[in-house]
């Protein structure tokens, strides 16, 4: 029997059609195709065949060319012109190299000859078709979620804080209204302002940001507005500012809670007549220019303290989106730290494919005070350093080796950051990996005596020491240093 493409575990078999207006051939082709445990569906008239490929879950089409009503090329460019994904494998009895030329033409993908001298070639070459059509699916699907995912400009999470986040920016990138972005340093505010603009009708024209903590009071109202020739020191010729080059686009002023009163006057005014002066210029210029603005001070407290404009902060709060700190949304952290892995291993070229339970709790109940960028800083970091396949804890900062989840103890206060559930998953596993390592040592690990001693059947037990890492720190190993029969099989 021909050997088949490995389906991974859970996959559904290929789904063929086949057609044949004569009934042994069907019955033939029908039954190799059953023995590989592929679903087949069998008609013997093409043009309900053709009905029957529309069936969104068909894979693969094996069809006869000579047929009454409806000829198999006929049947062929109906399949294709409905369901072009579907791999079409023609049958004939009077092949020829026109035939064939025709069936490739019409979008076949291969071609078989009856009667068949060996019937392994018709189960491999629908293997072939099948395994093509798999491969083009995930494509497809890796592509989509690619897709997706760069709408939101490397925006990451499915947390319900996200979620939300996601939806207002979907909401309000087809408007041309203000927006404020406020969350904590390292939460992704520019990534929020690139969605937006990159998903409106601006998406062609500039996107220009501008770091107004980074600049003086001087150079950030030149880098903003411009200049003309004389106006400072230093001005040695007229220069257009930030709102005049993102003119048709978007500007992002980050930590716009920075921008020092005298700007903030000259921002108002931009905001309010869509025109800007250059510093030293007497006439000014139209511009027009998105404003999305971010920052990780509460604007509404510093209005009340005199520290900021208050008409320019409701000209800026027209939409506000709050970003999450990324403690609060731990069941994000898998995600984003595999995004990062992945990002890192193909930049430095190394085969780094995931981590270790133990690594995994370790960051997700990690504070996180820089947030993703702080993740993302230790994920590159672990990349560069290990010279393992999956990271582990001591791959991590110093620090992570000692968290709870690790094998230590769970201190209640470690883990307050957490949601209820998640708080008391990790505890248990903490709490069970510790009692695990603590009977394997007192049985001087052995692992049938600690299965005896916990109740529970051994091969469930070595499951669970499998589970939770134990065994492979806690190996004992005979006075010949050879490892102990029962540790190596709990490893195994």
């Amino acid at each position: 029997m021909t050997p088949q493409p490995v389906a991974a575990p859970g996959a559904r078999r290929a789904k063929i059609l086949v057609v044949d207006d004569d009934p042994i051939v069907l019955k033939a082709v029908t039954s190799i195709l059953k023995r590989e445990d592929y679903q087949v569906v069998s008609i013997d008239d093409a043009v309900e065949g053709l009905t029957a490929a529309k069936d969104p879950s068909i894979d693969v089409a094996v069809l006869d060319i000579k047929m009454p009503n409806l000829s198999g090329m006929d049947l062929l460019r109906g399949i294709k012109a409905a369901r072009p994904d579907v791999e079409v494998i023609m049958m004939t009895a009077f092949a020829t190299v026109e035939t064939a030329v025709e069936a490739v033409k019409a979008g076949a993908y291969d071609y078989l000859t009856k009667p068949f001298e060996n019937i392994d070639e018709v189960s491999m070459t629908v293997a072939k078709a099948a395994e093509r059509k798999a491969l083009r699916d995930r494509a497809r699907a890796l592509e989509e979620a690619l897709t997706a995912r760069n709408q939101f400009e490397e925006l990451i999470g499915q947390s319900s804080q996200m979620r939300g986040v996601f939806k207002l920016v979907e909401t309000v990138s087809h408007s041309t209204a203000t927006v404020l972005v406020q969350g904590e340093s390292g939460t992704g505010k520019e990534l929020v302002a690139r969605a937006i603009h990159y998903r409106s009708a601006r998406k062609d024209k500039p996107f220009v940001a501008v770091n107004c903590s980074a600049l003086s009071d001087t150079l950030l109202e030149s880098e903003l507005f411009g200049h003309v020739k004389g106006s400072f020191t230093g001005a040695t010729s007229n220069k257009k500012g930030l709102f005049e080059a993102a003119d048709g686009g978007t500007i992002f002023l980050d930590e716009i809670g920075d921008v020092p009163p005298a700007t903030q006057v000259r921002l108002l005014r931009v905001l309010q007549e869509g025109e800007v002066k250059r510093v030293g210029a007497n006439e000014p210029v139209k511009v027009d220019v998105r404003v999305i603005a971010a920052t990780h001070v509460d604007l509404n407290r510093a209005k009340e303290q005199g520290k900021f404009r208050e008409d320019l902060f409701y000209r800026l709060n027209v939409i506000t989106i709050d970003l999450p700190p990324l403690r609060d949304r731990p069941e994000d952290v898998p995600l984003l730290a595999h995004h990062f892995l992945k990002l890192y291993a193909a930049k430095v070229d190394k085969r780094v494919t995931g981590f270790t339970p133990r690594a995994m709790e370790a960051l997700t109940c990690n504070r996180w005070t820089g947030n993703v960028r702080e993740l993302e800083n230790v994920i590159e970091r672990a990349v560069v350093l290990t010279s393992k396949e999956v990271l582990d804890v001591d791959d991590l900062p110093p620090g992570f080796q000692d968290a709870p989840q690790a094998g230590a103890q769970v201190e209640v206060f470690s883990l307050a950051h957490l949601p209820y559930a998640q708080a008391k998953r990790l505890a248990m596993r903490a709490f069970e990996r510790r009692y695990l390592t603590a009977l394997l040592e007192k049985h001087n690990h052995n692992v049938s005596s600690a299965a005896r001693a916990a109740g529970v059947d051994r091969s469930n037990f070595r499951r669970l020491l499998k589970q939770y890492e134990v065994a492979g720190r806690s190996m004992k190993r005979g006075k010949d240093g050879e490892v102990d029969d029962d540790a190596l099989e709990a490893a195994s």
